[in-house]
């Protein structure tokens, strides 16, 4: 039940699967005019003397985070592209599978950067409450700390593709992402059945770790295909999320703090719909990708504290000797 992923997934899997194949080559990168606006100013800057006058001209922190010549050629046309749009009345085209946005320094999606940017910051937050609350004695202790630095991997990763989006920061952010969500359901089998039988736990465990190997290799080695990633992660995160309710069905009736979890996952679905207004950004910065983002920062606030009731909870219950639930 990882905040901002589990819940997107399952439910845009339709339209993702659709848009997958198209990814990379989108109505903007496809004009005639924006290609030969590339290659004319790759030609003419990027080569000999302008390209040596354009990097001493480059400032230290787009040199430190990959912007080339040819990287702000593409660039500088798909604002010409955008202006003769515009000029001409169409709907603003995306390129290579984005909506255009204004660059900031160094950051391509500057929102959505820092909305990746406050999720992880919440994170750190509440993983950080959570270990000065919770004694390590606590069962699920370890389970949760762990979750959280993987949790917390994952957001680095996104406010770098953010940032820059390169073939690594991308590949990274899709991995990192799969990761969380193979370890939320991991999460969730050691609270539901693996206190009570660890073997079990530790099957699961080994089970999504080759899973794991296994997704990350094929979409490195065979082929990086979008339908099948969105595909396999919608699959887990149905799992992670019904189980999840379930756990909170059962225990509605025993534990006051049930609805914490019932409630993440209710936002969740909720928040994920913010994904389907595919608009053109707001003054260049804010679209449905970064909405969507901003709006999961507190969701993080209210996760990390049912964990902590959970957590004290079986704290107490193994001090008294009660059979865990």
């Amino acid at each position: 039940m990882f905040p901002a992923r589990t819940g997107l997934l399952h439910l845009l899997l339709p339209l993702l699967l659709l848009s997958a194949a198209t990814v990379h080559a989108s109505q903007g990168d496809k004009e005639p005019v924006y290609r030969d606006c590339v290659k004319q100013c790759v030609r003419a800057n990027c080569t000999g003397e302008r390209l040596r006058g354009f990097e001493s001209r480059q400032p230290p922190y787009m040199a430190l985070t990959g912007w080339r010549c040819d990287d702000d050629c593409r660039y500088q046309c798909m604002w010409t592209t955008v202006g003769l749009y515009q000029a001409e009345g169409y709907r603003i085209p995306q390129f290579h599978g984005k909506w255009p946005f204004a660059r900031v320094l160094c950051f391509e999606e500057p929102v959505a950067a820092l909305a990746s940017l406050l999720n992880g910051l919440a994170c750190l937050l509440m993983t950080l409450r959570y270990r000065r609350t919770v004694p390590r004695q606590s069962p699920m202790y370890h389970t949760i700390t762990a979750f959280s630095l993987v949790s917390l991997n994952a957001w680095f990763w996104s406010t770098v593709f953010h940032t820059r989006d390169t073939y690594l920061t991308e590949k990274m952010d899709y991995f990192c992402a799969s990761a969380v969500i193979l370890y939320s359901i991991y999460l969730c089998c050691v609270r539901t059945m693996g206190l009570k039988r660890p073997v079990v736990s530790s099957l699961v465990g080994a089970l999504l770790i080759l899973v794991f190997t296994a997704h990350v290799s094929y979409l490195t080695f065979v082929s990086f295909d979008y339908g099948y990633n969105m595909a396999a992660n919608a699959s887990i995160g149905m799992v992670n999320l019904l189980w999840w309710l379930c756990w909170c069905w059962q225990n509605r009736r025993t534990l006051p703090y049930w609805w914490k979890c019932g409630l993440v996952v209710l936002m969740l679905h909720g928040l994920a719909l913010l994904e389907l207004l595919d608009f053109p950004p707001l003054l260049w910065a804010l679209d449905a990708h970064a909405v969507w983002h901003l709006s999961t920062v507190p969701v993080h606030f209210l996760f990390y504290s049912f964990l902590i009731d959970d957590s004290l909870h079986l704290l107490n219950t193994e001090k008294i000797g009660v059979k865990l639930e």
